[in-house]
């Protein structure tokens, strides 16, 4: 989820696109660093300890 947010960012800002591709990129940028940090203080969600 980090690495296809990355994904999308850098598309929304390098290629002639709606800026709501670079939003959603963000959106999952945070929720995939949000879930690491759970899954590395012992609380996997979703049966996961990462979401790379």
């Amino acid at each position: 989820m980090i690495i296809l947010g990355i994904i999308l960012i850098l598309v929304g800002y390098l290629l002639p696109v709606p800026a709501f591709v670079a939003t959603i990129g963000w959106i999952l940028l945070v929720i995939g660093l949000i879930l690491t940090v759970l899954g590395a203080v012992g609380r996997g969600v979703g049966g996961r300890k990462t979401y790379f």
